[in-house]
C-alpha cells in the first residue's frame, strides 16, 4: 500500500476501489484518445461514480418528495396527541404514525440509511481527487525518475522539507521516502519548480522535463488543478494575466451557483408548513441551503482547483438526476402506490404472524389531497360558490312567492315584514 493512500476504516478500501476506476479512465483516455489530462479524468470520474450511485440517489430523493406529501399528516397526528403523555396515547400515536409510513411505503430511517451508504463513497471520492498520484499509477510514474535522483542526492531532504512545509506536508508523519516526495512534487507551484532546478543543477533538465509533463497532465482550461484558485489569482495579477485571473475566479463562482441550483431543484417539491414549528424548521433549512453554496465558494478559493472542478461537475450531475427524478415521481399514482404498499406490508405482517393492516378511507383521502392540494382547493372553492348561489336562489324564491297561511314560512315572513317596518336588523 502506498503511504499516500488513506487507510481510514471503510474509507480506505473504498478509496482504493475508486482509485482503480480513476486509473482505468486515465489509461483509457491515454491509449484511445492520446489524452492525458487529470481535469478531464475528474469530470468523467464524477459522472461515472454518480451514475453508479443513481439508485441510492433516487431512493433518497423519492423519500424526500414523499416526505413533503406525508409531513402534514404526521404533524396532524402530533397535534392530536400533543400534551398526552400516558402510555395508551403514546402507543396509539406510534401506531398511527407507523400507518402513515406504511401507507407511503417508506421507513422513518430510510433517508439516513441512504446517506450512511453514500458518505463513505463521497469521502473516498474526495481523497482520490485530493491526491491523484497515490491512486493513478501513470501520474506517479511520471515523477519517479526525478524522485530517484532526489533520493540519491545528499542534502535533498532539507530542500524538499522547505517545499513540503509550505504545502502542508510533513515528512515526520509520512517519512522521507519516494511516496512522500511524490506528494510534495505534486503540490509544487511554478516558483517551487524553479527552486528545485536551482538547488539541483546537476539534473535541472530532468526537473524541467518533469514539470512539463505535470503541466500537460494538470492544466485544464489554462488552470493548474493542483494549485488553488487563490494562488492562481495572485500569480495572474503579478504577471498581468487577466484571463488567468478570470478563469480562476470562475471555478468558485460556478461551484456556488451550480450547488445553489442543485439545492433549489431538490427542495422544489417541499410543501410549506402552516404551523409555527414547521415554519421555523423550513426557515432554518432555507438558511442552510443558502449558506452551504456560499461556504463552498469560500473553500474553493483555498483548496486545489481539481476539487472545485469536481464540485461543479457533481452539482451539474445532481441537477440532471433531480430533474429526471422529479418527472418520474410526479407521474406516480399515489392511490395505486399506497395500495401496493399496503399489500407489501401485509405480506410482511403475515410472515410475522400478525393480522393484516388496513388503510382507512380517511387516510386514502388525505393522500389524494396531498397529491394535488391546488386542485382540491379549487374544488372546495367551486362547492362553496355553488352553495352560496343556492342560498341566494332560495332566499329570492322565498321573498317572491306567497307562503301558505299559518305555515312556518308565513310566520317567518310576518316577522321579517315587522322588522322592516320597525327598522330592526334581520
Amino acid at each position: 500500500m502506498l503511504i499516500t493512500k488513506t487507510n481510514t476504516f471503510i474509507i480506505g478500501p473504498v478509496a482504493t476501489l475508486l482509485g482503480f476506476i480513476m486509473n482505468a479512465i486515465f489509461i483509457f483516455l491515454s491509449s484511445v484518445f492520446h489524452v492525458e489530462n487529470i481535469g478531464l479524468c475528474i469530470i468523467l470520474f464524477t459522472i461515472i461514480i454518480y451514475g453508479i450511485m443513481t439508485p441510492l440517489t433516487y431512493k433518497q430523493q423519492k423519500f424526500s418528495k414523499l416526505s413533503a406529501k406525508m409531513n402534514p399528516e404526521l404533524q396532524k397526528i402530533q397535534k392530536k396527541y400533543k400534551g398526552k403523555q400516558d402510555q395508551a396515547s403514546m402507543m396509539k400515536m406510534n401506531e398511527e404514525t407507523k400507518e402513515v409510513y406504511a401507507k407511503y411505503g417508506v421507513s422513518p430511517t430510510g433517508s439516513c440509511v441512504q446517506m450512511l451508504i453514500q458518505l463513505p463513497i463521497l469521502f473516498a471520492l474526495y481523497r482520490v481527487i485530493w491526491n491523484v498520484p497515490a491512486y493513478v499509477g501513470s501520474v506517479k510514474n511520471a515523477f519517479m525518475p526525478l524522485v530517484e535522483k532526489i533520493l540519491a542526492t545528499s542534502g535533498s531532504q532539507e530542500v524538499l522539507s522547505e517545499i513540503a512545509k509550505v504545502n502542508n506536508i510533513s515528512f515526520e508523519k509520512l517519512g522521507y521516502a519516494a511516496n512522500s516526495i511524490v506528494d510534495t512534487l505534486y503540490k509544487c507551484k511554478p516558483a517551487d519548480w524553479e527552486t528545485l532546478a536551482e538547488k539541483f543543477p546537476d539534473f535541472s533538465d530532468l526537473v524541467t522535463k518533469t514539470q512539463g509533463e505535470m503541466d500537460r497532465m494538470n492544466y485544464f482550461l489554462g488552470l493548474n488543478i493542483a494549485d488553488s484558485p487563490l494562488n492562481i489569482i495572485r500569480s495572474g495579477l503579478e504577471s498581468g494575466a487577466i484571463l488567468l485571473v478570470i478563469g480562476a475566479l470562475l471555478i468558485p463562482i460556478l461551484s456556488g451557483l451550480t450547488q445553489w441550483f442543485s439545492v433549489k431543484l431538490s427542495t422544489a417539491a417541499t410543501t410549506p408548513s402552516n404551523n409555527s414549528e414547521g415554519g421555523t424548521m423550513e426557515a432554518s433549512m432555507k438558511m442552510m441551503n443558502n449558506v452551504m453554496p456560499l461556504m463552498s465558494v469560500v473553500f474553493c478559493f483555498t483548496l486545489p482547483t481539481g476539487l472545485g472542478i469536481y464540485w461543479v461537475a457533481s452539482a451539474v450531475v445532481r441537477m440532471i438526476q433531480q430533474i429526471i427524478v422529479n418527472k418520474q415521481i410526479d407521474k406516480i399514482d399515489l392511490d395505486e402506490m399506497i395500495q401496493k404498499n399496503v399489500e407489501k406490508n401485509n405480506e410482511k405482517r403475515k410472515k410475522m404472524g400478525l393480522p393484516p393492516q388496513t388503510i382507512s378511507k380517511q387516510a386514502m383521502m388525505a393522500a389524494s389531497k396531498q397529491a394535488d392540494p391546488e386542485e382540491d382547493e379549487k374544488v372546495q372553492k367551486q362547492k362553496e360558490e355553488a352553495r352560496q348561489k343556492q342560498m341566494e336562489k332560495s332566499t329570492e324564491y322565498y321573498k317572491n312567492h306567497a307562503a301558505k297561511p299559518g305555515s312556518i314560512a308565513a310566520k317567518a315572513r310576518m316577522v321579517e315584514q315587522y322588522n322592516e317596518k320597525t327598522g330592526k336588523k334581520k
